[in-house]
């Protein structure tokens, strides 16, 4: 559970990258958003705490990965930061008539060393 402004903010900056894959990712975000205002003071209420455990339950909640089509396109998501690098692969596919971005796989790992140097644009290269 974050403690102060700086861990809420880390957690939503997490969390903000998955949102494409959270279902209501907004409505569950705005109450934790509001800790961030410098001007009130940091509270955990009950109802930031329930949005809290929301949010994190569909983080930890292993999205179904699907198999590839190899006729259709892919999509790579990649992220890089201080702590580490990761990717995401999906596809559009066609589902009940509809087209449904689904994964196919994630992949992460930490970044070396020698890598903590790099800029975010050489970061994402790897």
């Amino acid at each position: 559970m974050p403690q102060n402004r700086k861990e809420i903010q880390s957690s939503l900056g997490f969390a903000g990258y998955y949102r494409q894959h959270i279902k209501d990712f907004s409505s569950r975000e705005i109450p934790l958003y509001k800790l961030c205002d410098k001007d009130k003071v940091f509270e955990m209420n009950v109802d930031r705490v329930k949005a809290f455990e929301s949010l994190r339950q569909a983080l930890t909640t292993a999205p179904p990965l699907m198999m590839p089509d190899f006729k259709l396109a892919f999509k790579l998501y990649i992220d890089a930061s201080g702590d580490g690098l990761g990717a995401a692969l999906h596809q559009v596919q066609i589902k009940n008539d509809k087209p449904v971005e689904v994964p196919i796989c994630f992949i992460s790992r930490p970044i070396k060393l020698t890598e903590a140097r790099y800029g975010a644009s050489q970061m994402e290269c790897l």
